[in-house]
This record gives structure tokens, sequence and C-alpha cells, in this order.
């Protein structure tokens, strides 16, 4: 599996010597296979991760013991349970691995370090967390406003080259249909 450098990792950066070797001192590389959980509810949340490579999913299982998939985090990426990783709080969430992944995590000391050291990593996890809050606001809206087949091309265009690595219940959990609707959509689309 590919591994992924600083300048990768934070594209649109330029680092001086000193700024580079900071940044990369902070991040640790590690190897996740499919079916590792890297969170389970309960759980401090020290690291937020960037996927190199792979494909991982946050999820929540309910008291009634349904899954809800809340995303899935592909190459370039980020993922964590954002709530707890920045309040202190406890995981609501699972994390797994969907396809075998190469990622890098970062504890939140050394993202603080990091803002003093190097100032543009403030203003680029400052971008990422806008962009991601906006996609949420979208997904949030889809989920209360789009039909099954406009949910289901919604994902295929976002995610285009993850459908056949993710089972068919992950899939209908994240786009909140059964996976008898997720069927009928793909039969119906095949139609078309």
């Amino acid at each position: 599996m590919q591994k992924c450098t600083i300048k990768q990792i934070f594209k649109g950066i330029d680092f001086s010597p000193s700024e580079l070797e900071a940044a990369e001192n902070k991040f640790e590389e590690i190897k996740v296979k499919k079916g590792d959980i890297l969170l389970t509810p309960g759980q401090l949340v020290p690291f937020q991760y960037f996927v190199c490579n792979g494909c991982l999913r946050t999820y929540y299982i309910s008291d009634t013991g349904k899954e809800y998939t809340l995303q899935f985090a592909v190459t370039d990426w980020w993922i964590s349970d954002y709530t707890a990783f920045f309040t202190g709080d406890k995981s609501m969430f699972y994390i797994d691995c969907v396809k075998d992944a190469v990622v890098y995590k970062l504890s939140k000391e050394s993202m603080e370090q990091l803002y003093k050291e190097v100032p543009q990593i403030e203003s680029f996890f400052r971008i990422k967390m806008e962009r991601f809050f906006g996609s949420y606001q979208k997904r949030i809206l889809s989920d209360l406003a789009l039909t099954a087949e406009e949910k289901y091309l919604r994902f295929v265009k976002n995610y285009p080259d993850i459908e056949k690595h993710i089972k068919n219940y992950h899939l209908a959990s994240y786009l909140g249909i059964t996976t008898e609707s997720l069927s009928r959509v793909r039969h119906e689309l095949a139609k078309k």
C-alpha cells in the first residue's frame, strides 16, 4: 500500500524544511485491515485520522440495534468523532475499516502544537472544517428532501469508486433507506 507524505496530507501548503520536519514528527502511520475497529462508543477520542488510501466508516448503533452510517472516508479524507475529539467527551460512534487502509493519526495536542509551529496548518484545518460542516448540512437537507434515487445518485457522484467496496446494508444505512429500496433504485436505474 502506498504511503503519503506531509505535502500530500496538507496539499497547497509550502513548508520550510523546519516546518516540514515539525509536521512529519506529529503523525503516526498505521495500517488498518478490513474489519478492524478504530473507535467504539464510550472511548475518549485523542486522534483524528487522515486516510492515505482505503476506506473507513463512521457509524452509530441505536438502543434498538439499528445501524446508521454517518460517513465514509476515502483517500484524502479525514475522519474522527469530531464532537468528542474537540470537547474531550467520550465517543458516541464506531469507526471501522471497510477496505484495507493506510491512515495517519494526529492527536489533538500535536494538532495544537502544529498550529503554533506552522500557522498555515491552522488555516488548512479551518477551511477543512468549514467544508465538512457545509457538507453535513447538505447531507441533512438531502435526507429530508431527496428521493431514494436522488440520494443514491448523489452518493455515486460523491464517492465514485467506493460502492464496490462496501456492503449493501452500509450504503442503505448511509442513505437512510432499506436494502430493498436500494435494490429497487439500482434496478430502476439499470432500466433507464
